[in-house]
């Protein structure tokens, strides 16, 4: 089991070399990174404000189901980006001499 898990996990990090996982993240993957919890947020507040805004037909679950639907987008985003963290914390620091 160990072998199999070791294998899919190399497998994946060669897929991210292959498309760019070694190249220095930009300015908006490093906020990211570093505040999951505030990605989360932007990213859940807007869905959530606009399926409160969409008109209803006076039924009281839509707005659970917006605040609901909100929620989980946020979660989605701040997982994602606390996916980033971790990819970005396996990265290779450049030498002192490396300008990014």
């Amino acid at each position: 089991m160990g072998r199999w898990r070791r294998s899919l996990a190399d497998g994946f990090w060669a897929v991210d070399r292959a498309l760019g996982g070694r190249l220095p993240p930009t300015r908006l993957q490093k906020w990211v990174a570093r505040h999951p919890v505030g990605a989360g947020l932007c990213a859940g507040a807007p869905f959530t404000l606009f399926f409160l805004a969409l008109p209803s037909e006076g039924e009281p679950s839509d707005a659970f189901f917006a605040v609901l639907f909100g929620i989980v987008m946020g979660l989605v985003f701040g997982l994602t980006a606390l996916a980033e963290r971790f990819r970005q914390r396996r990265l290779a620091r450049p030498g002192p001499g490396h300008r990014s």
